[in-house]
């Protein structure tokens, strides 16, 4: 064995261009394969399965899946507001534990600003036995003041902490010339969730009703609210109401009597559900990705291939000494063989560095617009299965130049 392993490294040393440029081809294949289905998983998993802290969401009648991912993940243009009428009738039901209404249609700098209520930061679980947890020197905004909470990442990014000034921006989309005259003061500083809310800033729903240029029209007339004039409940309106349910048998009835024999609201139950929409639809792309990085695979195995076959010519000389020293025609077949699976062998832990580094970068892109944070420690069982796959279909390419190592004739080679 410690001969086979001499006469390989000889032969990759001596190729050594072609055998790189092998190795490379294959680490590419192996781990943009290894990459993708590792990022589909991980995101469909996080989107579709993720704890949000809330069984369903309420809003105007229209998409589920754009209401959703309005005020789950803050992606997305809200389809509408509801009555405030219709968020106090969900609140009182008994079935409902929870019902914490969200006001969108303004940023700052690009992030959004929901105006909601104080309960969402001392009653709500962000996940599963996790609340939002301040930093030192934060507390909760007043319902009735002009205060901020500003979520982590934002905080990171924009400067913004504690005692700090921001003021709002017309819209979800930054337009310096969209600037709103009223002017908050940060209260709160949230620790990390790992999810959408570290990109958002909250403040009072009432200071939604009341920012400049804003109309409520939950009586179905024009109402604009001054300073100081106190805001009858007819004209409020929610652009959601996001809803934790005390009976868990509350989603199939409210689905019936809201989305199945009423025209006025949709209610998004089970919120993966509306996300897993996502990925039904573009689930043809992936599978596309998916092709892509496999004929990157096979172009690298008949890389090996050609490598090894376009060397063959030069070596048989080498192969014709070997058999006239005693080397047996298994032994030449076996050394070209661990030649090609050496090869791929390589190529295949190359791969594991081209799926950290494409991993890590897609893990930043999607934190960046989202929130929601993608590990490269997740064991997927492609990081198995495609390596070793990729080790095999190396070895098989290796099979017909070994093939033909194996039938040199001493006596012409030599001779010649």
């Amino acid at each position: 064995m410690k001969g086979l392993l001499l006469l390989v490294s000889k032969s990759i040393r001596e190729h050594a261009l072609s055998s790189w440029v092998t190795i490379v081809s294959i680490g590419l294949g192996c781990g943009l394969t290894m990459a993708i289905m590792v990022i589909t998983s991980q995101a469909e998993r996080t989107f579709s399965q993720g704890d949000v802290g809330f069984d369903a969401v309420l809003g105007a009648r229209g998409s589920a899946l754009q209401l959703v991912l309005n005020t789950v993940f803050h992606l997305e243009t809200s389809p509408g507001n509801i009555p405030w009428s219709l968020y106090r009738q969900v609140a009182a039901d008994p079935r409902i534990a929870h019902a914490i209404p969200y006001a969108v249609g303004d940023n700052y700098r690009g992030y959004r600003i929901v105006g909601t209520v104080p309960e969402l930061f001392s009653e709500v679980e962000v996940r599963e036995g996790e609340r939002f947890r301040f930093r030192a020197g934060g507390r909760v905004f007043h319902p009735d003041r002009m205060e901020a909470i500003v979520g982590s990442t934002v905080a990171q990014e924009s400067g913004l902490r504690v005692s700090s000034t921001l003021n709002p921006y017309h819209g979800i989309e930054f337009d310096e010339s969209a600037r709103h005259d009223e002017q908050y003061t940060v209260v709160g500083v949230l620790e990390p969730t790992n999810s959408p809310s570290d990109r958002v800033i909250w403040i009072p729903i009432e200071g939604i009703f009341r920012m400049g240029g804003h109309v409520l029209r939950g009586s179905g007339d024009d109402f604009r609210a001054t300073e100081v004039e106190t805001i009858p409940d007819e004209h409020k309106e929610v652009s959601a109401v996001m809803l934790e349910f005390a009976d868990p048998n509350a989603g199939f009835s409210l689905d019936q009597l809201i989305n199945k024999q009423g025209k006025v609201a949709t209610l998004a139950w089970p919120i993966g559900a509306s996300l897993a929409e996502i990925f039904r639809k573009l689930g043809w792309i992936v599978r596309v990705l998916e092709l892509v990085a496999v004929l990157v695979v096979l172009v690298a195995a008949g890389t090996i291939l050609a490598s090894i076959t376009n060397t063959m010519r030069e070596r048989r000389r080498e192969f014709a000494i070997l058999r006239a020293l005693g080397a047996r025609r298994r032994t030449v077949f076996a050394a070209i063989l661990l030649e090609s699976t050496t090869l791929a062998l390589l190529g295949a832990v190359v791969g594991f560095a081209v799926h950290a580094g494409i991993v890590l970068a897609a893990a930043s892109l999607v934190r960046a617009e989202t929130g929601v944070v993608l590990t490269l420690a997740d064991a997927h069982p492609a990081l198995l299965l495609v390596p070793l796959g990729v080790t095999t279909l190396g070895a098989l390419a290796g099979v017909i130049p070994a093939r033909s190592a194996y039938g040199t004739d001493v006596a012409n080679t030599l001779a010649g």
